[in-house]
């Protein structure tokens, strides 16, 4: 049972992966689908603003709280030479490219011209911070980090459209153009889902390194508890696009009510999922 520093810990790695991935998602279906989305530039800055704050404010209360678990209480959060030591260390590079990466990211919001290019490059450190701290950092391999955020980047894209595409079919009058971005989010979607599982898998099995082990290890157990939560998410996206979308484009309105359904479906899974991700890397510790 894990002691109230790891529930801490849980529960601000869960906000920071939502936060990050939230914004990072929704910027790049921006930059992807700039013409869809153009009605909706302002909701969808000022969600992903608001986001990569939550991602800020969690990504510093979290760097506190590793000070408060090496120093085994709430003193080591404010303790000088406990702060000092981390931020020399990877916790401290992982703030550092995470703080810069976001607010980069908000700054490209703002600004017009090429202010989405400013704000991917952003989501570009944010990413990267992943790659400095956990299991797969830990494994010493660079093209492991590297696929992690090849893994992150397809998991942002997915979650970001989920917003605008709700936005979209709420109203009847944009069922078309609802319509269009889900054909063509089922388009791109056809490349980055089987780069993203691809992805998945790899680090999976290089971290996990026998198949016994998902059944008998913590971490294998909470490995398939994520990966029945991606099969949901899987399953409904599939339901997006072989059912309701193709309804949608031929202006059935009940398919809009349908696929609002499904993405509500979809979001559960994926606040699941950040939540086993989140556990995994907190209290879990690899086989072997």
């Amino acid at each position: 049972m894990p002691d109230s520093w790891e529930l801490a810990s849980i529960l601000l790695k869960f906000l920071l992966y939502l936060g990050v991935l939230g914004s990072s998602g929704l910027v790049l279906v921006r930059l992807f689908f700039r013409r869809e989305t153009d009605r909706m530039r302002g909701p969808i800055a000022r969600q992903a603003s608001a986001l990569a704050l939550l991602a800020l404010l969690a990504g510093g209360l979290g760097f506190l709280l590793r000070g408060a678990a090496m120093a085994g209480d709430a003193s080591g959060m404010t303790d000088p030479e406990m702060l000092g030591l981390l931020w020399r260390n990877p916790p401290g590079t992982r703030l550092l490219l995470l703080a810069s990466g976001l607010i980069l990211l908000l700054a490209g919001l703002r600004a017009a011209g090429t202010g989405l290019w400013i704000a991917a490059a952003g989501v570009s450190l944010a990413l990267w911070s992943f790659a400095w701290i956990g299991h797969v950092p830990d494994a010493g391999s660079v093209w492991l980090e590297a696929l992690l955020v090849v893994h992150l980047a397809a998991a942002a894209f997915w979650i970001g459209i989920l917003s605008p595409l709700r936005r979209l079919a709420v109203s009847p009058e944009h069922l078309s153009e609802a319509a269009q971005l889900g054909h063509r989010l089922g388009r791109i979607a056809s490349v980055t889902v089987p780069v993203l599982i691809a992805a998945g898998i790899v680090m999976a099995w290089h971290l996990v390194g026998d198949v016994t082990a998902l059944t008998t290890t913590g971490y294998g157990l909470t490995l398939l508890a994520k990966i029945a939560a991606v099969l949901v998410l899987l399953g409904a996206a599939a339901h997006n696009k072989l059912r309701f979308v193709p309804a949608m484009r031929r202006g059935d309105p009940a398919a809009a009510v349908r696929l609002r359904r499904s993405i509500a479906v979809e979001w559960l899974a994926v606040c699941a999922i950040l939540l086993v991700t989140a556990t995994l890397t907190t209290i879990q510790h690899l086989p072997g």
